[in-house]
């Protein structure tokens, strides 16, 4: 059969189109873990939400007395409703008038050139998710997507010190932000990163004029800033407002996670006091804990020294790692995008990925195609609405400071 526009579309919907939670897997263990759900998720003319109620406070009207008299005043529970606003997130595809024009004449070679394309996409934004489901600086939940930090402003320059942490790569569109202000740096917005070798401590964008920064400089895809879903390190932390609820307010004390800034020297007791301060807290206990590369060598050291047994298993659910003895065997795994010096001990039961549903092409007119205006070129544009959300703040752990080896 001819290859017309009309089958190039649906051969793009029906064999690229799905889930890309299926793609670099060991690349993107954390959101591998989380559970993924459409439930709860609704519309309004503000955007798209997710609304799920807390159960903040017991029923005090308990007493005991003697006879005849008088009962404690009746109680009841107490409840907060959370509320979280879905990000909208986009990837973009552009192939050329000649790459379709293959479609009729070459069907073999069109597939080969699409599948660059298509499935380059759907791996980019699979590893994007990942690095935004970590949440590297968020400072809170209103200030999203920052990669990294600048760790020197020193005058004009076009060499910006700033670690990479792998997440910085050529080509990539930034804009340099003054998180103080919220507001881009002066020259700041959609700088191209034209040299970064990844986990080096500097990177150098490209054009001028230079660029002024400071210790208050934070790098962002450009137009990101505060637009990213959440990621777990602002969700885990004992300060700032999440969902809605400031957990700085009287009453709302249960809306703090367990944060341990203070350990450097990797211990199981240290370890083991964050997971009963959870317990404590919040009943849960963890189910698995997330570290660096760094870290889990720090472990492993660790394990090495008191003559344990340190060879990776694998644990329910098809999850790979070094044991921690805690009431039951826990996981200990890395993620490749995990933050230096960091270790998260996770109730994931209590974590979830709402989304309208997976990432799909937009269809609205009925085809993926889109013409490029003014241009012999077309584009396929991908999308997912999400955000990250937690139900339980204190049935996690965080451990920011950990030396690592």
């Amino acid at each position: 059969m001819t290859a017309t526009l009309t089958t190039v579309n649906g051969i793009l919907k029906e064999v690229y189109e799905g889930d890309i939670n299926d793609q670099l897997e060991s690349e993107k263990i954390l959101m591998k873990r989380i559970e993924q759900s459409s439930d709860g998720v609704f519309e309004n003319a503000g955007g798209k939400y997710v609304v799920f109620p807390l159960r903040t406070g017991r029923n005090h009207g308990i007493s005991y007395r003697s006879e005849n008299v008088q009962l404690a005043d009746a109680g009841r529970q107490t409840y907060a409703q959370a509320q979280e606003t879905l990000k909208y997130g986009y990837g973009r595809v552009y192939l050329t008038g000649p790459l379709i024009e293959l479609a009729r004449t070459n069907m073999q070679s069109f597939a080969v050139a699409a599948d660059r394309e298509m499935m380059g996409i759907k791996d980019d934004l699979s590893r994007d998710e990942n690095r935004i489901s970590w949440g590297h600086f968020q400072q809170s939940a209103l200030t999203t997507g920052i990669i990294s930090r600048v760790t020197a402003g020193t005058g004009p320059l076009a060499t910006v010190t700033a670690p990479t942490y792998g997440l910085i790569e050529p080509g990539m569109v930034i804009d340099l932000i003054n998180s103080g202000t919220g507001l881009a740096i002066t020259n700041g917005t959609a700088r191209v990163v034209s040299s970064a070798v990844p986990y080096s401590t500097t990177f150098t964008v490209s054009g001028s004029p230079d660029l002024t920064t400071t210790t208050a400089t934070v790098i962002v895809r450009t137009g990101n800033y505060s637009k990213e879903p959440n990621g777990i390190l602002g969700l885990i932390d004992s300060v700032g407002t999440v969902h809605n609820i400031n957990s700085a307010t009287a009453g709302n004390e249960y809306w703090r996670s367990v944060v341990d800034s203070t350990t450097t020297t990797l211990t199981e007791a240290a370890m083991i006091a964050n997971c009963d301060s959870v317990r404590r807290l919040s009943g849960k206990r963890i189910s698995a804990i997330f570290a660096s590369l760094g870290c889990r060598r720090a472990y492993f050291s660790l394990m090495t020294s008191l003559r344990r047994y340190n060879e990776p298993k694998e644990f329910s659910g098809g999850l790979i790692g070094l044991a921690f003895n805690y009431e039951k065997e826990v996981p200990v795994v890395t993620d490749v995008m995990a933050p230096p010096s960091t270790m998260v001990g996770l109730t994931e039961s209590e974590i979830t990925k709402y989304r309208t549903k997976p990432w799909y092409f937009a269809d609205d007119d009925g085809s993926v195609l889109k013409y490029v205006h003014n241009y012999d070129a077309w584009e396929a544009l991908m999308k997912q609405y999400w955000q990250l959300v937690t139900h339980q703040r204190n049935a996690h752990w965080k451990m920011t400071t950990v030396t690592e080896v």
